[in-house]
């Protein structure tokens, strides 16, 4: 029964994602489908539900949007639980998106999990980083310069581009796609910093996607703000 009341209660949570917006605009506009109601009836208790006027449930919007991704991204309420940094993208309507590459060579150290990739070999990832904000620059009406964006990208790329990661990275480290990701990320918010300081007109102020594709059939993703 507890798992099934879990299950359920997820399945509520999805579902009120559609039309959380206008629940969060003015509760009492909020229309929720004849079935979500009648379900609602069933589990009073459901976090997903702050306010009961009768038969009518208005859906906690916070709730919803925060611990539904959190829960489905495999995170929990201990995630995170002092860092303000913003764990789910904004609505940011510009982007702009530039792409390198790389070749390098490396090792999952022999690790039984990682089959015959566990030993030495190489591999050519296709990078891209999509640059997101919530406005175009004042002046040249763009999301960031693309020639700054292409040599802030092959400056970090540099330190890995025909290396063996096992020497960069350091010994033991496993520099998984989606580890790499992020180390690329990273070093892209440093090199903005270090360009444009934390403020000022030409700054870039936004989000950041770092897309390492292993071939057309896996790639992985790393996101974040520029802070």
């Amino acid at each position: 029964v507890e798992t099934m009341t879990r299950s359920l209660t997820i399945l509520l949570k999805i579902s009120s994602l559609f039309f959380v917006a206008s629940a969060t605009a003015d509760a009492s506009l909020f229309k929720p489908p004849r079935n979500f109601l009648r379900i609602a009836t069933l589990f009073p208790t459901c976090p997903a539900f702050t306010s009961r006027k009768g038969n009518n449930y208005a859906p906690n919007s916070t709730f919803l949007l925060t611990s539904t991704i959190e829960e489905l991204r495999g995170g929990s309420e201990d995630n995170g639980e002092n860092d303000s940094t913003p764990t789910i993208r904004p609505y940011l309507p510009h982007t702009l998106t530039v792409r390198d590459s790389i070749m390098i060579a490396h090792s999952f150290h022999n690790h039984p999990s990682f089959g015959p990739a566990g030993g030495l070999h190489g591999a050519t990832y296709t990078v891209d980083v999509e640059f997101a904000s919530a406005s175009l620059h004042k002046e040249c009406n763009w999301v960031i310069d693309i020639g700054v964006a292409l040599d802030l990208l092959a400056e970090v790329l540099k330190k890995y581009n025909y290396k063996n990661l096992d020497d960069v990275v350091g010994d033991r480290v496993m520099t998984t796609t989606e580890f790499m990701c992020k180390v690329i990320f990273d070093g892209l918010v440093e090199k903005l910093k270090d360009k444009f300081g934390e403020s000022g007109d030409d700054a870039f102020k936004g989000w950041i996607k770092v897309t390492l594709w292993e071939s057309h059939k896996a790639w992985g993703s790393y996101e974040g703000p520029c802070l």
